[in-house]
């Protein structure tokens, strides 16, 4: 999210930075994605993501009041590890394809809604063209016209919390009525649906919780950090659960689950549309419009400067570093582009999964730095070692769902990975081979 560097952040707008990022489009693709594995407990199962979440939160807290450093999770790394080239590498390339799958995410259930009221809304290859035009518009917006984007992006996000709450209170207002029927499926799933399973979704919907760590971005510009960093991030996500748990109960009470599951990427809009009419259908299109277009356009300006400052330390294309009026327009445009096609090569699913395993898996990352670094940033042992086993278990449970269930998006993940590691061994080995030739003629 654009803020002018002479701005002083207070919480409430900290906390907006973190719900901006977090409240995208997460919650309209995993909620289909949910139900069809773990049914009524699909609530119980976002909740323990938002759990998982404030433990993954813990080690940014305490890395952020540490360094204060903008460059948040790769400067995190990079200072804590600093002579190893190659894990510097690793994770500024984990962590910039991690939003490069976001931004697909993002594109695609904003495609989903954006078309769901023709009749062409099933068919694959326009929702997937829409997804890349929508990227191509923001790609434009960020190269050309940054300034202004604060106040529209401010105004996005307020909207979209309100739009969604609105749907929210509606949804849970008109299933009222089948309250004990919810709670009576609620009794059986228990009771049949493996506790691995909820863990196993609590997983998927990790995603949804990515974008706490934006509040580190603006450090520089906020006030009382060592006091706000924890509370905007701890706060954002505790709304971010309220907000999701709310919706999910909603659409459990007032939408049939077969409905949820057939229409996974729209699910809202259709259950909407056939409780309240057609203005909750449109109520419910507007408020994902709304949450992905911000989700896309913060995302792609945040990450963007990522790609920079990755690409400033050697181990990127030195290109993707050049910036004009300040805009890293090559790096907005690359994002762009690998976003793009990972939208055409990968399905919702694959899109959904990566995600969700690269964020899980640069957070285990940033709690492996916290525990190394622990006395420094006054740390806990056992919180930092929970996280760091609930984190990896989590990620492990998604690569065993997919083998189980779906083994070509396994190996596809696997492949995706293997190149990312390829690719951040050759830039590190590169850049330890340019220091050996500065330094050689001073020896």
């Amino acid at each position: 999210m654009h803020r002018k560097r002479n701005k002083s952040l207070g919480l409430l707008e900290l906390v907006a930075i973190a719900l901006g990022g977090m409240v995208g489009g997460g919650i309209f693709t995993v909620l289909g994605v949910s139900v069809s594995l773990v049914g009524n407990l699909t609530p119980v199962a976002i909740a323990i993501g938002g759990a998982i979440a404030i433990l993954a939160a813990y080690s940014y807290v305490k890395l952020g009041e540490f360094y204060r450093d903008e460059g948040a999770t790769f400067s995190f790394f990079k200072r804590t590890y600093p002579r190893s080239h190659f894990a510097s590498s690793a994770i500024g390339w984990v962590v910039i394809f991690g939003y490069i799958s976001t931004l697909a995410l993002y594109a695609y259930t904003f495609s989903s809604y954006a078309i769901s009221g023709f009749a062409f809304a099933n068919d694959i290859w326009i929702r997937k063209l829409v997804a890349v035009g929508i990227i191509l518009l923001f790609t434009l917006v960020n190269v050309w016209s940054v300034r202004g984007m604060g106040k529209i992006e401010d105004l996005m996000v307020y909207t979209k919390l309100i739009i969604l709450v609105i749907i929210s209170v509606i949804l849970i207002h008109f299933g009222a009525p089948n309250l004990s029927n919810f709670m009576q499926g609620l009794a059986e799933d228990a009771g049949q649906i493996s506790f691995i399973s909820v863990l196993i979704v609590s997983s998927l919907t990790f995603v949804a919780y990515e974008g706490f760590q934006l509040v580190i971005n603006a450090v520089k510009e906020m006030r009382n950090p060592d006091k706000n960093i924890a509370r905007a991030i701890y706060l954002s996500i505790t709304l971010a659960i309220v907000i999701y748990v709310l919706i999910s109960v909603g659409a459990a009470l007032a939408i049939p689950a077969k409905d949820i599951i057939m229409n996974k990427e729209y699910a809202l809009a259709a259950g909407a549309g056939a409780v309240i009419g057609k203005i909750g259908s449109n109520l419910v299109i507007l408020g994902a419009i709304l949450a992905t277009s911000s989700a896309i356009s913060g995302t792609l300006f945040g990450s963007s400067r990522q790609v920079s400052v990755v690409s400033e330390n050697g181990y990127l294309p030195a290109k993707l570093s050049n910036r004009k009026n300040g805009i890293p327009q090559n790096a907005v445009i690359t994002m762009a582009c690998i976003s793009s096609l990972l939208i055409l090569v990968g399905g919702l699913e694959l899109i959904l999964e990566f995600g969700s395993i690269t964020f899980l898996l640069v957070s285990f990352l940033m709690a492996l730095a916290n525990y190394k670094i622990r006395v420094q940033t006054k740390s806990s042992t056992i919180l930092t070692l929970l996280a760091m086993g609930i984190l990896l278990m989590s990620s492990v449970l998604i690569l065993y769902y997919e083998f189980c269930n779906q083994t070509y998006q396994m190996f596809s993940i696997v492949a995706l990975y293997a190149i990312l590691t390829v690719g951040a061994y050759l830039f590190a080995r590169k850049k330890e081979f340019q220091i050996k030739n500065n330094t050689r003629p001073q020896q």
